[in-house]
């Protein structure tokens, strides 16, 4: 019974290739469908530029400016630079999230191998644009200004601890909020079926009132951890604008 919870997350071949050098397999999952899907959906829906906006439209202004605001907050004016991506990152995760709220469609942001992936790239990418942008002075974030020297090394041990678990709380906060959300809809779900099925309907009304208040829960948490996901990243990028 309780494997049966977790089958929303298996990732599903749909189609396999033969590479035509070596036993290489391309294969394309369920997962890479949804992500696929994702992005086809917010490129069509980017495309409205009317003098007077429609209602899609005006949406999609105020997530542009609610962006902006959090890049230039936490960048300022040279960080500006980096607002495309923060916007892409967050339409990509809130419409992955939002679509997976839906029957039978599976949510890739449900899994750590996926999110984990996207925070490793984001950290790298945050390492290398340092590194460029301030050479082996880069390295000063992992020693705290004004720090007594004795105290050095342990500091710069504690401060590289620091930055490495950005890469597996960025990932694994986003896995963890989605993957709970969706369980806890799967076993109040199942819960009020046994009871529909054993003829208990006015008792089954009580898990089915709580679904309601779940799946507009879990519509606030599907943009909510998009939001938080681009402000730790926005927050991040600061590394690249200026030392600490």
């Amino acid at each position: 019974m309780l494997a049966a919870y977790f089958d929303q997350f298996n990732v599903v071949r749909l189609i396999t290739i033969q590479a035509f050098l070596g036993d290489w397999l391309v294969t394309f999952t369920n997962s890479s469908m949804m992500m696929v899907l994702a992005v086809t959906i917010f490129w069509l829906l980017l495309k409205g530029d009317k003098l007077i906006p429609n209602r899609w439209q005006s949406i999609m202004e105020l997530i542009h400016l609610n962006i902006r605001s959090v890049v230039h907050d936490n960048l300022g004016k040279p960080g500006q630079k980096y607002f495309p991506f923060v916007l892409c990152i967050f339409l990509f995760i809130a419409m992955l999230n939002i679509l997976g709220l839906f029957p039978y469609v599976f949510s890739p942001t449900a899994h750590i191998v996926m999110t984990f992936g996207l925070s490793l790239s984001i950290m790298i990418a945050v390492t290398l644009l340092g590194f460029i942008t301030f050479r082996l002075n880069f390295l000063s974030i992992f020693t705290p200004g004004g720090a007594p020297l004795i105290l050095a090394p342990l500091l710069v041990l504690i401060e590289t601890v620091s930055y490495i678990t950005r890469v597996i709380s960025l990932g694994l906060r986003l896995a963890a909020n989605i993957s709970a959300g969706h369980l806890l809809f799967a076993i109040l779900s199942g819960f009020a079926f046994n009871m529909l099925s054993n003829g208990l309907v006015i008792l089954s009304l009580f898990p089915m009132l709580i679904m309601v208040f779940i799946t507009l829960l879990e519509m606030m948490v599907a943009v909510i951890q998009a939001y938080v996901f681009c402000l730790l990243t926005t927050i991040y990028l600061g590394d690249t604008i200026a030392l600490h």
